[in-house]
């Protein structure tokens, strides 16, 4: 039987990514017994454990060995770190989780692990590293063009059709061409995960979903277009609906994904409903990546008192969803 190995990044060192790590992979956590491979320095990661009393047995990580199930391991990643700062931005903080992510995107690439989960970043110290990505999603999206940002609770399930734009630029790419591509693409990948499973739901872009072009016309002329031509295709899909309604109507039905037209349009209901247990999730690649759905919360990373259910989440859906890549 072929068992995935998961990968898991420790994030910002300023932040809670090493915290809620460790804490996740605590044994108090039902987590799956297989392999997991850590991402990360041993300083960072024997300064946590200390400040946690945590009692966690972590062996260096070696390739050369056959891996032995379950266990616990660390892949020592060279990085510029010598202090860590808790509590705000930096740039070393930025190389040091930028080299730590990298890391693990090759071993994936190679088929050391069959699935990554990322702790939360900082775009601030990515920026102050000089790099030019606003963070993984966007890392991961120059590299294979066709990902696509998903979020998945118990509950519910949205996939958004731009991320990191501004409002103005978001809405200006709503064109039908272009809508049509990213459900036949949302599609594609969903097939691969559970076949004739997925229905998604299209919010509108105006209130009332445009209450047939009374309040805009971009929903008769460019989304429902869109959706008709995926349907063709063999898509199941249905709307646009207004964008206060679409999200009820998906709501404790697992095979239902909304597909938001833009950022916040998607992730203000669902982190109102999932904040905790929510996970991110990359469709598009050759391997599964998840991350928790929240932050570095640097105004609480010297506290030691960080949640890390959607840590513990992530790694779940992680190791749910490997065995298609293995």
């Amino acid at each position: 039987m072929n068992i995935p190995k998961i990968g898991i990044t420790l994030g910002d060192p300023g932040g809670i990514g090493p915290e809620i790590v460790l804490k996740a992979l605590s044994s108090k956590n039902s987590l799956p017994k297989i392999s997991y491979i850590l991402f990360g320095s041993s300083q960072l990661v024997e300064e946590e454990k200390l400040a946690l009393g945590l009692e966690l047995d972590i062996q260096p990580f070696d390739k050369t060995k056959e891996t032995i199930f379950p266990s616990l391991s660390l892949l020592e990643v060279e990085n510029p770190l010598k202090t860590v700062k808790k509590g705000s931005p930096s740039k070393e903080n930025g190389q040091a989780s930028f080299l730590f992510f990298k890391q693990a995107f090759e071993e994936a690439k190679r088929g050391t692990i069959q699935a990554f989960v990322t702790a939360p970043i900082s775009k601030q110290s990515w920026k102050l590293a000089g790099l030019k990505w606003h963070g993984h999603t966007d890392f991961l999206s120059q590299v294979y063009p066709q990902a696509i940002m998903t979020f998945w609770s118990k509950r519910i399930k949205v996939a958004l059709f731009s991320h990191h734009l501004p409002l103005k630029a978001a809405l200006e790419k709503i064109k039908k061409e272009d809508l049509r591509d990213f459900f036949l693409l949302l599609h594609k990948h969903t097939e691969k995960i559970q076949p004739e499973t997925f229905h998604f739901l299209v919010a509108g872009m105006n209130p009332h979903a445009g209450e047939e072009g009374l309040f805009g016309s971009e929903e008769e002329e460019e989304i429902l277009p869109a959706i008709n031509h995926a349907k063709k295709e063999g898509v199941r899909i249905s709307g646009p609906f207004p964008p206060d309604v679409v999200f009820r109507k998906a709501l404790n039905h697992p095979d239902k994904i909304v597909i938001a037209l833009y950022h916040d349009q998607g992730l203000i209901p669902f982190k109102l409903e999932a904040f905790e247990k929510g996970v991110n999730t990359t469709l598009g690649l050759p391997f599964i990546r998840t991350s928790p759905t929240h932050g570095t919360a640097f105004d609480i990373a010297n506290k030691r008192t960080a949640n890390p259910e959607s840590m513990v989440e992530a790694i779940k859906l992680a190791y749910e969803l490997s065995p298609r890549f293995l």
